[in-house]
């Protein structure tokens, strides 16, 4: 109690809520930004941490870190273009809201989502940390690969009508992830003797690509119509309907995020997949997802930042990074002298509670922030299109840039903008085709680590509770909405047949 209490203090210095107001409004702006992710924005920002105290360093960089997670939703909302991998789901509800004059609103309730997730995680990280700690070390190649596995067929699943469709797109994106050097063998892999596709292909340029590219060309094929249109912008707040549809998927999307965000390697898109995928499948408004329900934004917008949170406990208790951005925030935090570990909460008590704390005031300041920008930000909607899909398209241009600072990228960001915009006219989803390629490389690694490591035998799937239960999730993911759907039917048939009856 005593180190809580001295945390607490620290992290309520000036100066360090300067820090946290700082990282949280940096975070907030690159994570609107296509491409520049939180992993990029804290990489860049580590010079400036040098000669900063180790515990304002580590929680300037978590600020920008949860900040991002905000951020995100932002450009998936207004102009149906992620910020990041996590910020995909958001694009579902967030965008169609803000083509029916809710974007305020929308807006507001993926800030409040955001902080009661993050706030939740905060406890959750208090309580919870060295019992998930020794919880995700039960994760072996086998879990791994099931969890990204039971990922893939949620999202398919949500294609309900167009499932075909859904897995068509899956298969598309698993095979852009295998282009490049097979970490196993060292064999190339449809590279087209291309030395910058050896590494392989960044999800982020195919998020930018489909996403960002596809719509705006999507888009230019109607501009004259679109310009007799005038956008409503709609409230800046959410209705209290609103909240009350929301407030449930809030507090079950924040714990799934939070459980999914300790697993290394899992992340925020897989935790606001599953949690978005959960609440359409459990949800009496089911048929609304995808049209515009807020309950679609506002769980996922949870999801995503408390799986920010929960991905800080492997990472501080184990050192072992659980997504790009705590990978980066792992070299830095070695060179600022801090040695995250079992003994850190021995040694260092006041370093991890001053950094838990922040996590509590950096949430409160974020929520004010994101809110305030509400109505800035809307007006964004009242851009003449020929003025704003140029921006989006430099904005796309500079984001993909920074990647690699290679123009091979730009090859390969109009290529997936054109694909973008095929799926979009033949109205293939574009959700598994990403997802896909952001877990692709990872799932096909964990699943030839576990069958080698069980000499060939696929019972190594099937050799655990973790295993056995991810196995069943998986089966119950892909035919709950078929059958939920086959009863549908039956329903509407009978009521036909009762109509015809009486006539």
């Amino acid at each position: 109690m005593e180190a809580f209490t001295e945390g607490l203090l620290t992290a309520l210095q000036p100066m360090n809520i300067v820090w946290i107001v700082i990282g949280g409004f940096l975070g907030t702006i690159v994570g609107m930004l296509p491409g520049l992710g939180p992993a990029t924005a804290v990489a860049v920002l580590i010079p400036v941490t040098f000669g900063m105290d180790p515990v304002s360093a580590l929680i300037l960089m978590a600020a920008i870190y949860y900040g991002a997670m905000y951020g995100g939703s932002r450009s998936s909302i207004l102009l149906n273009t992620p910020g990041d991998g996590s910020a995909i789901a958001a694009t579902f509800d967030g965008y169609p809201m803000a083509q029916k004059g809710q974007a305020g609103q929308a807006m507001a309730i993926s800030a409040v989502a955001s902080f009661i997730g993050g706030v939740l995680a905060v406890f959750g990280f208090i309580l919870l940390a060295k019992p998930l700690a020794t919880f995700a070390l039960k994760f072996g190649p086998a879990e791994y690969f099931l969890l990204m596995l039971l990922t893939l067929s949620a999202i398919v699943s949500l294609s309900l009508g167009k499932m075909v469709k859904g897995f068509i797109a899956m298969v598309i994106g698993l095979m852009i992830s295998t282009i490049g050097i097979d970490t196993q063998s060292g064999v190339y892999r449809f590279t087209a003797d291309i030395p910058h596709l050896s590494e392989g292909i960044d999800f982020l340029i195919v998020i930018i690509g489909v996403y960002a590219i596809g719509e705006v060309l999507y888009n230019f094929l109607s501009i004259d119509k679109q310009k007799k249109e005038k956008k409503k912008i709609g409230k800046i707040w959410f209705s209290k309907e609103q909240w009350k549809r929301s407030m449930w998927p809030i507090l079950r999307a924040g714990p799934i995020g939070f459980i999914v965000g300790v697993l290394p390697g899992a992340g925020g898109s897989i935790a606001s997949m599953i949690s978005y995928s959960t609440e359409k499948q459990i949800s009496k408004r089911s048929k609304e997802f995808g049209k515009g329900a807020v309950e679609g934004l506002a769980a996922p917008e949870s999801a995503n930042n408390s799986a920010s949170v929960g991905a800080m406990i492997p990472l501080l208790t184990m050192g072992i990074p659980g997504s790009g951005t705590t990978a980066v925030m792992l070299g830095a935090l070695i060179m600022l002298g801090i040695r995250p570990g079992p003994m850190l909460f021995e040694n260092d008590p006041g370093l991890v509670w001053t950094f838990v704390n922040s996590m509590f005031i950096g949430n409160i300041a974020l929520v004010i922030i994101n809110i305030a920008l509400v109505g800035l930000l809307v007006r964004v909607l009242d851009t003449p299109a020929k003025i704003l899909y140029p921006i989006i398209l430099l904005m796309a241009f500079i984001g993909t840039y920074t990647l690699s600072y290679s123009t091979v990228d730009f090859y390969l960001l109009l290529i997936f903008g054109l694909l973008g915009l095929v799926m979009k006219v033949l109205d293939f989803p574009l959700a598994p085709l990403v997802l896909a390629v952001i877990v692709g490389a990872d799932m096909e690694q964990n699943f030839r680590m576990a069958v080698l490591s069980s000499n060939g035998s696929m019972g190594v799937f099937f050799s655990s509770p973790v295993s056995i239960t991810l196995v069943a999730l998986i089966i119950i993911s892909v035919l709950y909405p078929l059958i939920i759907g086959a009863i549908q039917k039956r329903k509407e048939r009978k009521a036909e047949e009762n109509i015809e009856k009486i006539i």
